[in-house]
């Protein structure tokens, strides 16, 4: 009886979060076209289905971005804060950020080299009118002053005056946040907390508490984006046709391409510079990079990556115990850099927006000092609104995205997990506390069956770095 209930159970259950996404993809883009059969939707009073689908995507989009400003303070507070868990690793904390800034600054050089390089979104048509109202970054001296917060939320209002059906001109003010300013307020507090001891135990106790209520709520959020997905890419096909969408494969080529280059190339230069065995770094870590592809959760993978990093790659369990954790919620050299700065290129492109020198700068900036915001659940989606926020970029773009984001979100989350244990292993070696005969045999022969909870292995298929699980607690960093 109880194996038929199980059964009946299996049955029952939703597909994957990434066949959600997929289907959302597929309706959106059926949708779009009976709506584009309507009638003009790209011009004057748009029919009600293009209306209903713009809808649903602009109220995704507005919610993501309602619950990226607690994220990014809770996340970078918390992963600041916790350096105080490690015990005279002043220097090797100093390292670990300093090596994760460093492998970010390459992964995102050579994602807008790439993004120049493909233009993914140059063959796409939009209205003049339409780039016509995006805003653009203004110079440097502007971005510095951007960085001082003119409160303590980092918010600001803007009011906007458009003509109402008797000539009167209405008024509309909106609230928005300035994203750097809200990672610099969170830098502060994160070191004052660090350096207030025992006085700031109660505040980060309620933080990392808040931390995994905001998770938890981004999870409830994400779980929309195959509802997302579908208003979005549908709107887009009933105002554009086919011709947006078609950039999307030349954009999955530039990001796999991107990938394999910091995957193959980057990373093995790193190695070799520091005296260490290419091959022994691949063998030690391929199950946790294996398992990342598979489920596609840096926080998933977290567990096998800490037990590769130490019994594979030889690095102290005093040490990895530390930067393991921390790496997984800041180091994602796949969704923080490559992916944030080929995608904006491909907004820009398809929005009809030149990018200047100061916007590209702008963009390796918030790659390197913003990653700390993806907070190892929503890597992705949250570095491309910050990335998009700050350019001043259409967040509309994010769903256009979303549309292949499984196919890529693998391979980011490869990418991601290779640099999470890289980064221990090459501090480790640098600072003589690495065990090289451990790492130069390292194997990862039965690993999986033998030496590894089945618990910690056991990640739900809709769990992604851009989604976590949700019959699984958020994790901060622990």
């Amino acid at each position: 009886m109880s194996d038929t209930t199980t059964k009946q159970q299996r049955r029952l259950r939703l597909p994957s979060f990434s066949v959600q996404v997929l289907l959302g993809l597929g309706l959106g883009v059926l949708l779009g076209w009976v709506a584009l059969q309507m009638g003009d939707t790209a011009s004057g009073e748009p029919n009600w289905l293009a209306t209903t689908l713009d809808t649903i995507g602009s109220s995704f989009v507005t919610l993501l971005k309602a619950i990226v400003p607690p994220l990014v303070f809770l996340a970078i507070v918390t992963s600041i804060a916790n350096l105080q868990q490690v015990t005279n690793a002043a220097r090797l904390a100093w390292q670990t950020l300093l090596w994760f800034a460093i492998t970010a600054a390459i992964s995102v050089a050579v994602g807008i080299g790439l993004g120049l390089v493909f233009n993914p979104g140059a063959n796409s048509t939009l209205s003049t009118e339409g780039a016509e109202a995006v805003g653009t970054t203004g110079s440097w001296l502007d971005f510095l002053n951007g960085l001082i917060p003119g409160n303590f939320l980092g918010l600001g209002a803007g009011t906007q005056l458009t003509p109402g059906d008797g000539g009167d001109l209405t008024a509309k003010t909106s609230i928005s946040f300035n994203v750097l300013q809200i990672v610099v307020i969170a830098i502060v507090v994160g070191i004052a907390a660090l350096r207030s001891g025992k006085a700031a135990e109660p505040f980060l106790s309620v933080t990392r508490s808040a931390l995994a209520i905001v998770q938890k709520v981004l999870w409830w959020v994400i779980r929309l984006a195959p509802l997302g997905t579908l208003g979005l890419i549908g709107h887009a096909v009933a105002t554009y046709g086919w011709d947006l969408l078609a950039p999307l494969g030349s954009f999955a080529v530039a990001i796999y391409t991107g990938l394999a280059i910091v995957l193959f190339v980057v990373y093995p230069v790193i190695l070799r510079t520091n005296g260490l065995r290419i091959s022994s770094f691949f063998r030690g870590a391929w199950p946790a990079i294996q398992l990342a592809f598979v489920s596609r959760s840096s926080v998933g993978t977290l567990p096998l990556t800490q037990r590769v990093v130490e019994r594979n790659l030889g690095v102290p369990r005093s040490y990895s115990s530390f930067a393991v954790p921390l790496a997984a919620t800041t180091k994602m050299d796949g969704c923080a850099s490559i992916y944030p700065a080929i995608s904006a290129i491909f907004v820009a492109q398809i929005f009809g927006i030149h990018l200047s020198i100061t916007d590209y700068l702008l963009i390796a900036f918030v790659s390197v000092v913003g990653s700390a915001a993806t907070a190892g659940l929503t890597g992705a989606v949250v570095m491309l609104t910050l990335t998009l926020s700050t350019l001043g970029l259409p967040l509309a773009g994010v769903g256009l995205l979303l549309a292949i984001d499984p196919i890529l979100d693998m391979g980011r989350t490869a990418v991601n997990v290779a640099g999470q244990a890289l980064v221990p292993t090459v501090v480790a070696k640098r600072e003589g506390i690495l065990d090289q005969r451990q790492y130069d045999s390292a194997s990862a022969e039965d690993l999986f069956q033998d030496d590894v909870d089945a618990d910690a292995l056991e990640v739900p298929s809709a769990a992604s770095d851009d989604v976590a699980s949700d019959r699984r607690e958020p994790v901060a960093v622990s």
